[in-house]
């Protein structure tokens, strides 16, 4: 959540930020008067109660007529500071709810727009000329197939649309990435985790996701939790509730999890394959660092992700997420995007996303710097989102028999394999 002092001091700010994510404007005056009903609220209550606890020091020292007139009037106060006491308690419960609803503040420099009004930032890599080479590349689910890497065919037998199975080198390869993210991550120094899959509602809502993507998530109703979508969920929640030394920042954690997706919104998108599916593993990073760090901290995530990326030789474009594509946690994101050859466009493979002290906020999470506590900052970086990578590393670098050549990062976790090759008939 923002800063109530923020939206007292600079309204005008949080409605151009609202506005700049498509989102509801009003909700600003909405808030900004139940704030106001909750501090009237609660100066007239501190009022009453000593005014109440003047008139219990007379009471004892009166006597006869004057004592039952003090009497009634204590009567009538109590009544009155129960009534300041419940309206406080309603007021702060509505500017909670209504702070809960609003968006973080989208950074300045991000591009105002939707899906499409991204601002490509930079581009690596060359993209193949298959023409040229004498061949028409196959798409990931045919090389999969030739492999004996994916079966989707059982995975929808078992567990319905947008489930697969990976099989012999299709599991190795997953392998092979996770250990190689992980490889990476820990010598960059982040924290290897492996974190829970199912978390309570306080941590799904503290990251923001049982807002605008509350239709993505997948709830245990008879248990009261959440599968989560990415381990940034529990990676957030891991320090809620606690005050952290500022010696300690940055916390840097890169987390291995199952990840679960309804794609509520996804009819008819990416059907075929793995690209787009409900259940997938992911390597995340995750760090907690001090508020005036966050913006170097982002382009050093952003860093590390190109890092991975060019380490399996795709040919990526690095874009500035547009401000109504962001996300409510947000307040500026960087997509990394692989070129698909058999699409002949570039689809994000990572993500990474600056989201201030809006998560800290919200699951109260502090710094503590000398005398001083106050909200530190939360980002989050995908090093490794498993399915979408291997998409890309098979129509990339697919040969013209069908086999698939191995990027050297990856080949000692391959047991030193340069190719993946066709599986007998």
């Amino acid at each position: 959540m923002i800063d109530l002092r923020l939206l007292r001091e600079d309204p005008d700010r949080v409605r151009a930020s609202q506005r700049a994510r498509g989102e509801d404007v009003a909700l600003v005056d909405s808030l900004l008067s139940a704030d106001e009903r909750r501090r009237s609220s609660g100066v007239r209550f501190d009022e009453l109660r000593a005014e109440q606890k003047a008139l219990g020091k007379l009471i004892p020292k009166a006597s006869g007529d004057e004592k039952a007139e003090l009497l009634k009037k204590a009567s009538r106060l109590a009544a009155e500071v129960k009534a300041a006491d419940a309206e406080r308690d309603a007021a702060a419960t509505e500017t909670q709810e209504l702070l809960q609803r609003l968006g973080n503040l989208v950074h300045p420099d991000v591009p105002v727009g939707g899906e499409e009004d991204f601002v490509t930032l930079e581009t690596h890599g060359t993209i193949r000329d298959f023409g040229a080479e004498g061949f028409e590349p196959k798409d990931h689910l045919e090389l999969g197939q030739i492999l004996g890497a994916i079966d989707v065919e059982r995975g929808a037998k078992v567990s319905g649309s947008r489930f697969y199975f990976l099989t012999g080198v299709g599991a190795l390869l997953e392998l092979a990435l996770v250990n190689a993210a992980m490889a990476q991550a820990t010598a960059a120094g982040f924290t290897p985790m492996l974190t829970p899959a199912l978390v309570r509602p306080q941590s799904m809502a503290g990251t923001g996701f049982l807002g605008q993507a509350a239709q993505d998530v997948y709830h245990l109703a008879d248990d009261d939790l959440y599968l989560v979508g990415t381990s940034e969920v529990p990676l957030a929640a891991y320090h809620m509730d606690e005050i952290l030394d500022a010696d300690r920042l940055p916390l840097r954690y890169a987390g291995f999890s199952p990840c679960f997706r309804r794609e509520a919104g996804s009819h008819g998108k990416d059907t075929r394959g793995i690209f787009r599916v409900h259940q997938f593993d992911k390597v995340e990073m995750f760090s907690y660092v001090a508020p005036e760090d966050s913006q170097a901290e982002h382009q050093r995530l952003l860093e590390w992700e190109k890092q991975w990326l060019t380490s399996l030789e795709l040919p990526f474009r690095v874009i500035d997420v547009a401000s109504a594509d962001l996300g409510s946690s947000a307040a500026r994101k960087f997509d990394c995007e692989a070129w698909i050859p058999t699409q002949g466009k570039y689809r994000e493979l990572t993500s990474t996303s600056d989201c201030a002290e809006f998560q800290s906020r919200r699951l109260s999470i502090r710094v503590r710097d000398g005398k001083q506590v106050r909200p530190l900052a939360t980002l989050n970086g995908t090093l490794c989102a498993v399915p979408r990578t291997i998409v890309a590393i098979l129509e990339n670098h697919q040969q013209a028999d069908g086999s698939v050549r191995v990027p050297e990062v990856l080949r000692p976790y391959l047991g030193g394999r340069e190719v993946l090759e066709p599986v007998a008939k």
